[in-house]
């Protein structure tokens, strides 16, 4: 009874793991999530898909984020200083806010600095489920060419994130 009870733990904690670190095939957007349509401050759609062309030639930084989410305000004082660290990415915040009115009122509350857009369908929506998305805040890489360098992070002050900065320099 120990031995299934101990097979039945490891398995279920290579499978955590696994579920939060990056996974190598995972360095494309899916189409769902590249054709997915995102609200822009001005009110107009955008596909994300534009979104990313907008910024080809350079590393983007993508925090998936809510004014709701604890976590993700508590992590505002680390993208601010990882911003510090990396000016030449561009940061991108996605938010997974329900109105865009709470949306404009946390960026300006937690002086949200970047480009900014708002998933209309939630975490659960497209866009959410073609990134796996199970945790906010989430911070993704976009290296210059437009491949995922960095396919999941949920601290702004990751090693992996830093790392992988770095090495976009």
């Amino acid at each position: 009874m120990k031995k299934i009870f101990l097979l039945v733990v490891s398995a279920l904690a290579v499978f955590a793991i696994y579920s939060y670190t990056d996974r190598q095939d995972d360095k494309a957007f899916k189409k769902e999530a590249l054709e997915n349509q995102m609200t822009a401050l001005d009110g107009s759609s955008v596909a994300f898909k534009d979104i990313l062309k907008k910024y080809k030639g350079k590393t983007v930084v993508i925090d998936v984020w809510a004014s709701w989410c604890s976590d993700c305000i508590k992590g505002m004082p680390k993208v601010k200083a990882l911003q510090t660290q990396f000016p030449d990415a561009t940061y991108l915040f996605l938010s997974m806010d329900k109105t865009q009115e709470n949306w404009k009122k946390g960026i300006e509350k937690y002086d949200v600095n970047g480009e900014h857009y708002m998933a209309t369908d939630g975490m659960k929506g497209i866009f959410g489920k073609s990134i796996n998305l199970n945790w906010i805040p989430r911070y993704m890489v976009v290296d210059k060419k437009g491949k995922i360098a960095l396919f999941r992070a949920i601290e702004a002050d990751d090693t992996k994130l830093i790392e992988t900065l770095k090495t976009l320099k």
